[in-house]
């Protein structure tokens, strides 16, 4: 490859559209040098006029009037990346928001299912987020019923050539779900043949991961075709692997600035503070506890534990004695313990940390196969057949671990003079002398899961140029169908195991359980090998079981389009496009049947969700020269575009978008849009079978004990003040029985989301330097977002409101009376997918790069940086969560590259940037006290700073690469957070978001080969 080639090459990995876009005359040599390698090309073309990603109209490359940014694959192995969605959820165009990475959908239930990997554009969400394959639309993959959004999973960095990414929104353009922006993924059709393979290895060991590839093209007489085979495998990093996640620690300080957690005398080190494992919580009504306390009230507990290791007696704690009261539920209780929380000692021995934790997964196992395949046939002068098929198969494993437990009584317990039902769980009665309410907490790694998805995608397609009476218009008409298979299988507690035995006496021999109609067995839920997560063979039979659910989406769409030139003004051509677009959709997920029988125990029921849509439109774009070669105005360009959209199961809806461009000089260009956009409802939004959860009373309801947590700064006095005139009573303890949360989709209720996206940008192109700038502001703001919004966010909501009395989210749940059985106690909370008001998300976002010959090489820089100004949401009339700047939503991110050729060698140094956050503002929103076993403390409710750097060194003999270097070069960690504020996700005592490195350090090296 010669010098020159090679510096095309770079080029290619770092020019970005949007600044390049200001080069019409300075750099128009260079766009028809590398014609193919610029911004937004379709290859398929007849002139030097293109379409760009965000129009369909043909015209120059660099006329584009939205900011739009392009990744060239060839830069993701300059940093160590070796799939599309590790590379793009990385790049500032992402960074500033939550992702939905493999290692989240793994912690946490996420739409998708376990492993799936989306992209969410301005923090929008994936399902606003439009992905386009080769310019046509992609159907989404994943399992469950929440399947909405393209899972980048399906597309192997091996075939793609380069992403587009228009950042405004271009709903007028491509339709529904083209809220936040579009992201194009363009494959590679070159001629030749290349071998890859990849491998990145961590210095700590575990989770490495590699791929290897192979491509062929081929051109023939009428026509080509390319072949892509490639296998990706990432091994699973578990949470023990690292040790910023082994141990969640309080991570709290005293006022000096020393670390204020309780140490751990068995290792000398900072206590885990995570899962409570091999215990059992006791509500004592006897008249006298074996370590002196007496007369326990209702809300105060005593946590007993197991000295499993001798620890506690090694330490002079005094076991539980056998004079206590009612040693039913003790059996012969030595080796037992009464742990006081707040007693710093007995919480550092506290059994938090179970082996089970180490081995759970952190990045789940996960190997895809894939094929993928296009080409092209010239049927006539002026007609071409095209199509492309693609065939992927995903496999994720995850590992977990989790509590159950039940409630039991002892033999004190009278039920014929009882008052109060016990499935109440309120067992407070003047009759009660000597009576104990158990809770026994087993743990067990009985919770895996995994997944198995086969996706397929077919396109056929004809193009040409000339229709009757217009021989110079093009057109194209296309057929797409995408179908995702998948299958989840899940570790599960048996509900029926558990449940119906909870606040019964006696044995259970010789009855059957209500919902499989096994034999029951009795558990010993106090033996200290349960509770530790080693049941007997027998307990393990009854208590556990598996199941596999199946998701099958299917998608299927027609789009016809034809575009040229319709009359000629001065300043030039009047350039248009019409088309129709038909797309039909289709889910049908259903669960496992222990689920379908709501008898997971802890886990939400769910029905099969089924239903299907079709959706119709007519569109129509123009690009209008107002102005060319005048003073002041090189040139003046108008951009329309408008949509009509009829959706079966809404109704119809109309968008459009004005976009005008405007180049004062060689030196500045302006350019800005504005237009809007239609989401209907996805169908997981629309179908989703009702799923009942349940959440404790502590974790959604603001008025337990409210005058106390008032007194304390907890909560505020609108909380308090509302709760009260609620009837709620100010000791209101919220003992008993879990709140049930129900949600499900909202088909006849839900109305279309819509939206205004205004961008406006200026773009320098000094003739002096080969640098490049673009500065652009961008503001989007959806009316009725549809959301679900937590119970807790609900209850809390409510009592927050400055308008109780008409407060929406309170009609959202159901309490009981303020007498009787579980009097007060929150018995539903309804969060099915409603309408919000509004979300407004404002930003700039500045793009540069810069090349420069030297005498001994060639050195191309580039920058991009994302800055979040506002990123609010009205959920229901005034109630406004505003999460800017927070954990997860940085107000600062941006990358700074460098590529330096000499010959054959080529080095790269790369900068990722994270900015702080903070949550301070958030937890003192009702809060007003650090405290740490009664002692004031300081929290820390901030995140620093973060650069990741990353370099490699290649050296290119003549058909053959290699590349090798080093991912997060000073080991950089995710931030360190105080656990028990209750303001974080975290693992560990690290800050658990997408933006941050989980790996570690990392070596890569990267073979490839041309033939």
């Amino acid at each position: 490859m010669s010098n020159s080639a090679k510096r095309s090459h770079l080029l290619r990995s770092t020019i970005l559209v949007s600044v390049a876009a200001a080069s019409l005359n300075g750099y128009a040599a260079l766009a028809q040098e590398t014609e193919s390698e610029n911004a937004a090309v379709e290859t398929r073309q007849s002139d030097d006029r293109i379409v760009v990603t965000g129009s369909r109209i043909r015209r120059d490359a660099f006329s584009a009037d939205s900011p739009i940014e392009v990744f060239d694959a060839d830069a993701a192995a300059l940093q160590g990346s070796l799939d599309i969605a590790d590379f793009l959820q990385s790049s500032t165009v992402a960074a500033g928001s939550p992702q939905v990475t493999a290692a989240t959908s793994a912690q946490f239930v996420q739409n998708g299912g376990l492993g799936a990997e989306t992209l969410s554009l301005r923090g929008l969400g994936a399902n606003r987020t439009l992905v386009l394959l080769n310019g046509r639309r992609a159907g989404p993959a994943g399992v469950r019923g929440g399947v909405s959004a393209f899972d980048l999973n399906v597309i192997p960095l091996s075939a793609i050539q380069r992403v587009e990414v228009l950042k405004d929104g271009a709903s007028s353009v491509y339709g529904s779900d083209a809220v936040a922006g579009v992201v194009n993924i363009i494959t590679n059709n070159e001629d030749g043949g290349t071998f890859d393979a990849f491998a990145s290895v961590p210095e700590a060991g575990a989770g490495l991961e590699f791929r290897i590839n192979g491509s062929y093209g081929d051109s023939f007489e009428r026509g080509r075709f390319r072949v892509t085979a490639d296998y990706y495998r990432q091994e699973e990093l578990a949470q023990g692997d690292r040790d910023y996640f082994q141990c969640g620690e309080a991570y709290v300080s005293n006022p000096d600035g020393t670390r204020a957690d309780v140490v751990d005398p068995r290792t000398g080190a900072f206590a885990c503070e995570d899962l409570l494992w091999g215990h059992v919580w006791t509500y004592d009504y006897a008249d006298g506890f074996a370590n002196g306390t007496t007369n326990l009230d209702y809300a105060g507990t005593k946590l007993i534990q197991y000295d499993y290791n001798g620890a506690l007696a090694a330490n002079g704690l005094t076991q539980i004695g056998n004079n206590h009261a009612n040693p039913y539920w003790m059996g012969t209780p030595d080796g037992w313990y009464a742990m006081n929380q707040s007693d710093p000692l007995m919480r550092a021995l506290t059994d938090y940390d179970h082996p089970f934790q180490d081995a759970s997964t952190m990045v789940p196992d996960t190997e895809r196969f894939t094929l993928f395949a296009e080409g092209e046939y010239q049927l006539t002068n002026n007609a071409r057949l095209y199509g492309e098929a693609l065939f992927n198969r995903r496999e994720t494993y995850n590992n977990s671990y989790r509590q159950y437990w039940t409630y039991i009584y002892n033999s004190n317990f009278d039920f014929a003079t009882f008052d109060v039902d016990p499935a109440a769980g309120d067992p407070r009665s003047a009759g009660w002398t000597g009576a104990q309410w158990l809770s026994p907490t087993a743990v067990t790694d009985h919770a895996d899961s995994s997944v198995a998805i086969d996706y397929m995608r077919f396109v056929a397609g004809v193009d040409g140029q000339g229709l009757p009476f217009l021989p110079d218009w093009t057109w194209d008409a296309s057929l797409q169908f995408s179908r995702s298979d998948g299958e989840y299988w899940n570790e599960r507690v048996f509900d029926d195991a558990i449940s119906p035995y909870q606040f019964s006496v006696g044995s259970c021999a010789g009855t059957v359980t209500p919902v499989r109609g096994a034999n029951c067995v009795d558990v010993n839920w106090l033996s200290p090998s349960l509770l530790s997560g080693n049941p007997t063979p027998e307990e393990r039979a009854f208590l556990f079981g598996e199941e596999t659910g199946t998701t099958v989406y299917e998608q299927l769409s027609f789009e016809g389009v034809v575009s040229g030139d319709l009359f000629t003004l001065p300043a030039g051509p009047v350039g248009v496009a019409v088309g129709v677009h038909y797309r039909t959709d289709e889910i049908t997920d259903t669960p496992g049947e222990i689920t379908l029988a709501n008898n997971a125990w802890g886990s939400s029921g769910a029905g099969i969700t089924a239903g299907d849509d079709t959706t119709q439109a007519i569109f129509g774009e123009a690009v209008i020269p107002l102005l060319a070669g005048q003073p002041l105005a090189e040139e003046l360009t108008l951009t329309v575009s408008g949509r009509y959209t009829d959706v079966e199961s809404y109704g119809t809806g109309d968008t459009y978008k004005v976009g005008l461009n405007w180049a004062i000089n060689d030196l500045v260009r302006l350019r800005a849009t504005h237009g809007t956009s239609f989401r209907t409802p996805a169908l997981f939004e629309l179908y989703l079978a009702d799923q009942t959860s349940f959440s404790g009373q502590r974790n959604v309801d603001p008025c337990i004990n409210w005058q106390d947590n008032l007194d304390a700064g907890n909560i505020t006095q609108r909380i308090a003040s509302n709760c009260a005139a609620d009837g709620i009573p100010d000791d209101h303890s919220g003992a008993g029985s879990s709140a049930t949360i129900v949600t499900g989709g909202g088909l006849g209720v839900l109305e279309a989301e819509t939206s205004e996206s205004t961008t406006f940008g200026v773009i320098f192109t000094p003739s002096f330097i080969n640098l490049r700038v673009a500065v652009d502001y961008f503001e989007i703001e959806m009316e009725n977002q549809v959301d679900q919004l937590g119970a807790n966010r609900i209850v809390s909501g409510c009592y927050n409101s400055d308008d109780f009395a008409n407060e929406p989210l309170c009609d959202l749940f159901t309490r009981n009376p303020n007498s009787g059985n579980g009097a007060n106690l929150i018995t539903e909370v309804r969060d099915s997918f409603i309408n919000v008001n509004s979300q407004i998300n404002r930003g700039i976002d500045i793009n540069a790069d810069y090349f420069h010959e030297f005498g001994f090489g060639d050195l191309t820089v580039n920058s991009r940086v994302a800055i979040q100004l506002e990123d609010q949401v009205d959920l229901l009339g005034g109630n406004v969560e505003d999460t800017n700047g927070e954990a997860g939503n940085p107000e600062l991110v941006g990358e700074l590259n460098f590529n330096f050729v000499r010959g054959d060698w080529s080095a790269f140094w790369g900068m990722r940037y994270v900015g702080q956050t903070s949550n301070f503002d958030s937890y003192y929103d009702g809060n007003s006290s650090q405290t740490y076993l009664g002692n004031d403390v300081v929290y820390k409710l901030r995140t620093e700073a973060v650069v990741y750097h990353s370099a490699s060194i290649a050296r290119e003999f003549d058909t053959v690469n290699i590349r090798a270097g080093v991912s997060n070069i000073f080991d950089e960690h995710p931030p360190a957070v105080t656990t028990i504020s209750g303001e974080y996700s975290t693992v560990g005592t690290s800050a658990f978001y997408s933006q941050y490195d989980w790996m570690g350090r990392r070596f890569y090296v990267n073979f490839s080969k041309t033939f």
